[in-house]
């Protein structure tokens, strides 16, 4: 039973409510200096108690309705607060866009989000200020998690904008990349090397060490501006070099192998203390290279993109990997990409890339011999022998092996057709099993 009492007995002092709600804890709220509204408001609580305590209201249901009414700031400043493990330049860039989203869709409340006005107010951005399929999802994607974090924390009961389709990056290329030649490479170490003008605070030796080390190990900017003496183990086998959850993209600490090549370079570059590169975060590593590639004639943007400092580095670092023999996957791990896909955008393989590996095909240099069925192909004694007993060109010890050439007395009954020439293509002393 709820009680109602004064506080004071000073002229105007409201009353004051006590009763258990439908945990059995007991609530205190604020009455009306009248008496009789207070009793009202009393056995309303009260009231509204029992039936939460029954079942007949649903206290989580209520506790959503509640939420989607209240101001849509309390909860975008809730949810900056989360994202405070990030870097400064994330959680600036997705509050940007989610606070943008949301003035755009005049949205004051929870319960005034939508799909349909979210995606309209994307598609006039889109068109106002030219933005690419990639920015596009950028936004996207900023106010989908700031949604997916309000049904994580119990504010929404579902994503009210899991409908919307991202678009199709490929079909509009804002910012393509290339990746450089091994020659087109050593000549910008070389430009830099020995180069005397100073960019971005660092002459040209140091920039050749920035750009040696970027195309070694693969690691992005922030990541190299990380490393430190303690960053490497050029003791061990194989020597390793570690970059720290904080600076990793992904934030976890990655351990990578080392280029045996690159270890007595380190033993003469690394510092006592400080950082290897000091300040590389906040430095424009991409007119670095720019500079440095137009010095020795190389274009820094042509018909296959840019060359900037990410291009030149990375993506260079992981076309060469697959160039000269590693695996999709193994060039995946050093990448530490999550999908074997981001790894595929990363490498560039163009027509002599593709010209080489065709000429790695072993050459045919024998015609097939038509009219043949697989289950009945002539043996060495002229007989026909079934695909069973036929040669396994996987047990040969090199291609062609074992292989048979019909003289010309054998003969060849495969359901009545009759035999046919085999005009050898090149003169050889191995075929291909057909």
């Amino acid at each position: 039973m709820a009680s109602i009492f004064k506080r004071s007995k000073k002229k105007g002092t409201p009353y004051t409510i006590q009763y258990l709600d439908h945990d059995g804890k007991r609530r205190t709220v604020k009455g009306f200096t009248d008496k009789g509204l207070t009793e009202q408001l009393a056995a309303r609580l009260e009231h509204e108690a029992r039936l939460r305590r029954t079942g007949l209201v649903d206290v989580q249901a209520e506790k959503f309705a509640e939420q989607k009414l209240s101001p849509i700031e309390d909860h975008l400043t809730a949810f900056e607060e989360s994202l405070g493990d990030n870097s400064p330049k994330h959680v600036r860039l997705t509050m940007t866009r989610v606070r943008r989203i949301v003035e755009g869709c005049a949205i004051e409340r929870l319960a005034d989000f939508a799909a349909e006005p979210v995606e309209r107010f994307l598609r006039s951005l889109r068109k106002a200020e030219d933005i690419g399929h990639r920015t596009y999802n950028h936004y996207l994607q900023a106010i989908d998690s700031f949604c997916n974090w309000c049904v994580a924390t119990g504010r929404l009961l579902a994503n009210p904008l899991a409908g919307i389709e991202r678009l199709n990056n490929e079909l509009d290329v804002r910012h393509k990349r290339r990746a450089l030649t091994a020659e087109e490479f050593a000549a910008l170490v070389a430009s830099a090397r020995t180069s005397t003008e100073s960019i971005q605070c660092y002459d040209g030796e140091t920039r050749a060490r920035i750009y040696i080390l970027s195309y070694m190990t693969g690691l992005r900017r922030q990541e190299l501006a990380s490393l430190t003496a303690r960053s490497f183990d050029l003791a061990s086998d194989p020597p390793t070099l570690t970059v720290e959850a904080s600076a990793s993209k992904h934030k976890k600490k990655d351990v990578l192998p080392l280029h045996l090549d690159l270890v007595p370079q380190l033993r003469q570059w690394l510092p006592k203390s400080g950082y290897l590169f000091p300040k590389l975060a906040k430095r424009r590593t991409w007119l670095m290279v720019k500079k440095d590639l137009e010095r020795v004639g190389i274009a820094y943007e042509n018909e296959d993109g840019i060359a900037d400092f990410h291009a030149a580095g990375r993506h260079t670092h992981i076309t060469e990997l697959l160039r000269n023999g590693a695996s999709l996957p193994e060039a995946q791990k050093l990448a530490r990409h999550s999908d074997i896909k981001m790894t595929m955008k990363y490498t560039h393989i163009g027509l002599s890339d593709q010209a080489r590996a065709l000429a790695g095909l072993p050459a045919l240099h024998q015609r097939c011999i038509p009219g043949v069925s697989e289950s009945q192909q002539t043996a060495p004694d002229g007989t026909t022998a079934s695909a069973k007993e036929k040669p396994n060109p996987s047990q040969c010890k090199e291609l062609g092996s074992g292989c048979h050439h019909p003289a010309d007395g054998d003969s060849m009954e495969a359901a009545g057709i009759e035999p046919a020439s085999c005009e050898p293509l090149v003169s050889a002393s191995t075929c291909v099993v057909c």
